[in-house]
C-alpha cells in the first residue's frame, strides 16, 4: 500500500522526523487562507514517481503564483493518474541532498538501511551507474538499527560534526517507523541540508497490506479500485485488469497460468480472482458478482482444479445464478462428475482440458464483442 507524500509526512512527524510545514488543498483559492511562509512548493499528490519531470512540482514566490501553479497542476494526468490534490509546502533553501531509506530485503530476510550522498535522484539509477555512492547495512532483527550503525553510515556518505548526530537521530526514527508501521519501504529522498539543518524534503512509504488489520488508523488504500476493496472485504484475492474476459480460479498459481493461457489465445483478461483452496458455494457466488460488476466484461472463464475445493459446490453457485454473459467452465477434481451434472441441468457445459476451455472462453468474449 503506497501513501501520498502528505500522508507519509504526517507519519514522519509522529516519529519526530523533521519536515517542512505543508497543507493539502484541492482548490487553488484555498491557498489564500493558508498560514505558511513563502516561497512555497506546489507538489502534485499522486501515487507515481516522476512528478517533477511531468510538471507536477512548481516553486512559487507568492500566493498569486502559487494559485496559478495549483490551477495548472490540479486536473493534469501524470502517468495515467489524475491530480486531485496538491501539497503546498514551505520551500527549503537546499545546500546539499542525501538519500536515506529502509527497505525489506526478502532474500536476506531482514531490513536493509540504504544511504547515499547522491540524493534527489532515483536510487535505482545511482545503483546502476555509480554503485560506489551507495552505503548499505543489513539490520539484525534481534539487535535492531543501533546508533553506531547510523553514525558509520553518516560518515560514509560524507557528513561531519553535528550533522552526523542529526543524521543518526533521523535514521533511528525512520527505522522505528519502518518497524512500528510495518512498512516495506520508508524513504527520504532527498534528506537535505537546508537552513543549516537536516530535513526530510520528500517522503515515501509503502506499507505491508497483510499487516493492515493491526493498524486500524491507516488511510484508505487509494491504489485499490472499488471492486478490489469489495473483494478484500469478502476475503477474495482480486486484481483489476484492463481486458474484457473475467477470470475466476482456485489457487494463485492456477489463476496466473489461466491468465497466460488466455493471453496466448489472444484473449484480454479483465481481472485476476483467486477464490482460494477451500472455495464454497457462497464465496464463489461472491466472486462471480465482483468480476461481473466490472464494466465491459464480455464473457466469464471459471477454471477449477478441485482438491479441497469441491467441484459440485462451484457448480451449484454457477447454476443458482447463471452469469448474464457467456461462460466457459473447466471442472476437474473432487466431485467433478456431480459438478458437471449440475451444470448440464442448468444448460452449461464443462470442459476437462484447460486449454480447450480457455480457447472457448476467448471465442465467447470475441463473439460477444461483435
Amino acid at each position: 500500500m503506497k501513501l501520498h507524500e502528505y500522508q507519509a509526512k504526517e507519519i514522519f512527524s509522529r516519529y519526530g522526523i523533521p519536515t517542512k510545514r505543508g497543507v493539502v488543498v484541492s482548490h487553488p483559492e484555498e491557498i489564500d487562507s493558508l498560514n505558511l511562509s513563502f516561497p512555497v512548493v506546489i507538489k502534485a499528490q499522486v501515487l507515481v514517481g516522476g512528478r517533477g519531470k511531468a510538471g507536477g512540482i512548481k516553486l512559487a514566490p507568492d500566493a498569486a503564483e502559487a494559485r496559478r501553479h495549483a490551477q495548472a497542476i490540479l486536473g493534469m494526468s501524470i502517468k495515467g493518474e489524475r491530480v486531485t490534490r496538491v501539497l503546498v509546502a514551505e520551500a527549503a533553501e537546499i545546500e546539499k541532498e542525501y538519500y536515506l531509506g529502509f527497505t525489506l530485503d526478502r532474500q536476506a530476510r531482514r531490513f536493509v538501511a540504504i544511504a547515499s550522498e547522491a540524493g534527489g535522484i532515483d536510487i535505482e539509477e545511482v545503483a546502476r551507474v555509480t554503485p560506489e555512492r551507495i552505503v548499505k547495512r543489513h539490520v539484525d532483527p534481534m539487535l535492531g538499527f543501533l546508533p553506531f550503525h547510523a553514525r558509520e553510515m553518516a560518515t560514509a556518505v560524507g557528513l561531519r560534526g553535528e550533522r552526523v548526530t542529526a543524521f543518526a537521530g533521523i535514521a533511528a526514527a525512520l527505522y522505528h517507523l519502518t518497524v512500528g508501521e510495518e512498512a516495506e519501504l520508508a524513504e527520504i529522498n532527498p534528506l537535505a541540508v537546508a537552513d543549516g539543518t537536516l530535513v526530510a524534503v520528500d517522503a515515501k512509504l509503502i506499507l505491508d497490506d497483510s499487516a493492515a488489520f493491526r493498524h486500524k488508523d491507516r488511510p484508505v488504500n487509494e491504489e485499490m479500485t472499488e471492486l478490489e476493496r469489495a473483494a478484500r472485504d469478502a476475503e477474495l484475492s482480486y486484481v483489476e485488469l484492463d481486458g474484457d474476459l473475467a477470470i475466476i480460479g482456485n489457487g494463485a498459481g492456477l489463476v496466473m497460468s489461466t491468465l497466460d493461457v488466455v493471453a496466448h489465445f489472444g484473449g484480454r483478461p479483465a481481472n485476476f480472482l483467486d477464490v482460494g483452496g477451500g472455495a464454497t458455494t457462497e464465496n464463489m457466488a461472491g466472486a462471480m458478482d465482483i468480476v461481473l460488476r466490472k464494466p465491459g466484461v464480455q464473457a466469464l472463464f471459471i477454471n477449477i482444479f478441485g482438491g479441497i475445493t469441491r467441484c459440485d459446490d462451484i457448480a451449484r453457485a454457477v447454476a443458482a445464478a447463471p452469469p448474464p454473459v457467456p461462460v466457459a467452465v473447466r471442472l476437474t477434481g473432487t466431485n467433478e462428475e456431480e459438478g458437471r451434472r449440475i451444470l448440464q441441468e442448468a444448460g452449461i457445459g464443462a470442459f476437462i482440458d484447460p486449454e480447450e476451455a480457455a480457447l472457448e472462453a476467448v471465442r465467447l468474449a470475441r463473439g460477444a464483442e461483435r
